[in-house]
């Protein structure tokens, strides 16, 4: 692998605030179509979101067996040893984690990480909100 793009990761180099996890927390224990809405709109500070995945995410929580996905935290060993180009793009209004955290933790763990922090943009808006500038550093980072 020669490069890797890395979208807003959670948990990849810093935990999740504490606001969030309590946010998500009535989501999580009870998942409702009205409670997924409230926590989005939370997180987003109220930024339209694409109808057709808000409605996705509110049928999701109809199948309160399956589980968010995440996983345990890469090692920092196995994350300095990553000899690939990374671009890191993250949301800077995100109220998943602390963006400037995750930006200096990434700075020092890979070797060859292009960190950008996407100005007033949430976590879960990002896709929606910022389409252009997503495909404007993906195409240049992937590009000859």
């Amino acid at each position: 692998m020669r490069r890797l793009f890395l979208l807003d990761p959670t948990q990849c180099f810093a935990g999740f605030e504490t606001a969030c996890l309590l946010h998500a927390l009535p989501m999580l224990l009870r998942p409702t179509p009205c409670r997924v809405r409230a926590f989005l709109e939370w997180e987003t500070g109220g930024v339209p979101l694409d109808p057709d995945w808000l409605r996705l995410q509110e049928v999701g929580a109809g199948f309160p067996s399956v589980k968010p996905v995440t996983g345990p935290r890469p090692a920092p060993e196995a994350l300095r040893g990553l000899n690939a180009s990374v671009l890191l793009l993250l949301a800077g209004s995100s109220r998943t984690y602390d963006t400037h955290l995750v930006a200096a933790r990434a700075g020092g763990l890979l070797p060859r990480v292009e960190a950008e922090v996407l100005a007033n943009i949430s976590h879960h808006a990002l896709p929606h909100a910022a389409p252009e500038r997503l495909v404007r550093h993906l195409t240049g980072f992937l590009g000859p």
